[in-house]
């Protein structure tokens, strides 16, 4: 589908929409009611004044931290339309995260909400340098919106190729790293993947279980669906799976933008089969594998085709996916027209068919690179390249399946194998719900597989189950795939993105039940 990258978001994604006659069409549904196009596009011109007025210069980084709803739309709109690049960021970070986040970003302003403004501020107190905080719900800046939305504002007009917002990679340790994306990117995949892959249109309405802060959220749930006049549901409150199958029932979106772990949380929510789910067209999934034995179980218990995918926050957004009328469990589909994807060994020559190696992706969605690691930028991006840590193979057909991340891999016994593998396995057994398989050094200085599992509703996680879930792997699996040791948890600890945190559970030591590793 050929792309229209002439443009900045702004006038793409609002201006264009007024010009081809939405302007009356729903933009936002909320439990508070709706927003048309035009005055999504009137707030974010007000936005937009105030924040020049506030001193944002042209090419500045803005932190915006809300909860998501119109405020969140209509600041990111008016930070870009200042001339501004924003700063996505989770509104509940601890305080520490916060105060690295200021001296990371050097941001001139900060927008957030009251109710999340007393760590922020404590967090400004302990910076150096903090930025200017606009806060949503009081008075004054809820004035000052409201005088700059009868006042004319020309805006800055940004190119197509000047950074627009930042992302964050760090895989599942460490700090992320800041990724600037362009207007060119969100564009670009936005036409490839958003109308090229989900053929979104005008009588759409999309609800996500990520927030809009998460990349693949501001994606599916906002660019993609404005691109065509559209209507993007939003929540605020934390998704749990009631919330979601209540805001399913009662928005009655017709494409759900769903991650592994919600997934998991829908199937086993009590009474899930009886629940309302008739609206939905389509499904996608994105943001951490999804195992094989979810989406079978997704297929029977709801019926709704599940699109899995792979992005990265270097390429903006998705640009591996299954499609409407071509669904393979187990795989991520294939390379969305547009892009360009190999599979290479570690000195960057490509594989044979069929075999494992590391992704590279080429395509205008390509970062700009890291903020302040040039090191690091060079590996990366080379020649128009992205090369990931992500490990994947492509089959005969063009079917991509996902191995698992470089640094991630196990190697036992002086066989490599991925995570993933064993995790799919032990899935499928009926007393686990959720399972992450990570690599354990142990005394002896060997790497062995240890299964963190969470157990399922009203299942005791103790010495027996662990046994009987090694015995499991064992029967189904390579002798030296099965896990060593099970440590069974109420919950896994997770990243800012809300992926599994696997560098923690390597180093938890706590509540675990452990069996002994078997002859």
């Amino acid at each position: 589908m050929p792309t229209t990258l002439d443009a900045n978001l702004p006038e793409y994604l609002l201006r264009r929409r007024l010009e081809a006659g939405d302007g009356g069409r729903r933009a936002l549904l909320t439990d508070s009611g709706a927003l048309t196009y035009e005055a999504v596009d009137r707030l974010a011109t007000a936005w937009a004044s105030v924040l020049a007025d506030g001193g944002l210069r042209p090419g500045e980084r803005v932190i915006l931290s809300l909860p998501d709803g119109p405020d969140y739309v209509a600041a990111l709109f008016g930070v870009l339309r200042a001339g501004g690049i924003v700063v996505m960021a989770n509104p509940h970070q601890p305080l520490d995260q916060i105060r690295w986040l200021y001296g990371y970003t050097r941001a001139t302003i900060a927008i957030i909400h009251a109710d999340t403004v007393d760590t922020f501020e404590a967090a400004a107190n302990d910076a150096g340098a903090a930025p200017a905080l606009l806060v949503v719900g009081r008075e004054s800046l809820e004035d000052a919106v409201r005088e700059a939305a009868n006042a004319p504002f020309d805006g800055h007009p940004a190119r197509p190729d000047d950074a627009a917002i930042w992302l964050f990679s760090g895989g599942t340790t460490g700090r992320p790293k800041g990724v600037v994306q362009t207007h060119r990117s969100f564009i670009n995949t936005t036409c490839l993947y958003g109308q090229g892959i989900l053929k979104l249109t005008p009588d759409d309405v999309t609800l996500a279980v990520p927030k809009l802060f998460f990349g693949y959220a501001t994606g599916s749930n906002l660019f993609f669906p404005f691109s065509v006049g559209a209507t993007s549901a939003l929540f605020p409150e934390r998704c749990t799976a009631a919330t979601l199958f209540d805001k399913i029932e009662g928005f009655r979106p017709t494409v759900l933008v769903n991650v592994p772990t919600m997934i998991n949380n829908m199937l086993s929510y009590e009474g899930a089969g009886t629940r309302d789910v008739s609206s939905l067209r389509l499904a996608t999934s994105a943001g951490e594998a999804l195992p094989e034995q979810l989406h079978q179980r997704w297929k029977e218990i709801f019926g709704v085709p599940l699109l899995d995918g792979l992005g990265t926050a270097e390429m903006w957004h998705i640009f591996i996916s299954n499609r409407l009328d071509d669904v393979r469990p187990g795989t991520l589909g294939k390379v969305v027209p547009g892009f360009t994807v190999r599979v290479c060994d570690t000195d960057g020559s490509e594989v044979e068919t069929g075999e494992v190696g590391t992704m590279w992706v080429k395509g205008d969605s390509l970062a700009l690179g890291y903020w302040d690691d040039l090191e690091k930028t060079a590996d990366a991006f080379r020649d128009g390249w992205f090369v990931s840590s992500d490990m994947i193979a492509i089959d005969a057909d063009g079917y991509v399946t996902y191995q698992g991340r470089a640094d991630d891999m196990i190697k036992v016994s002086g066989k490599w194998f991925s995570p993933g593998e064993l995790e799919n396995c032990l899935l499928a057994h009926d007393k686990v719900r959720e399972v992450a398989v990570v690599g354990v050094t142990t005394a002896d200085g060997l790497v062995k597989p240890n299964a963190f599992v969470v157990p399922g509703e009203g299942v005791r996680g103790d010495a027996d189950l662990a046994g009987e879930l090694q015995d499991w792997a064992r029967a189904r699996l390579e002798p030296y795939k099965y896990p060593r040791s099970v440590t069974f948890m109420d919950d896994f600890p997770r990243t800012h993105l809300g992926k599994v945190d696997r560098g923690r559970l390597a180093a938890h030591n706590d509540k675990s039940s452990d069996a002994p590793a078997k002859p």
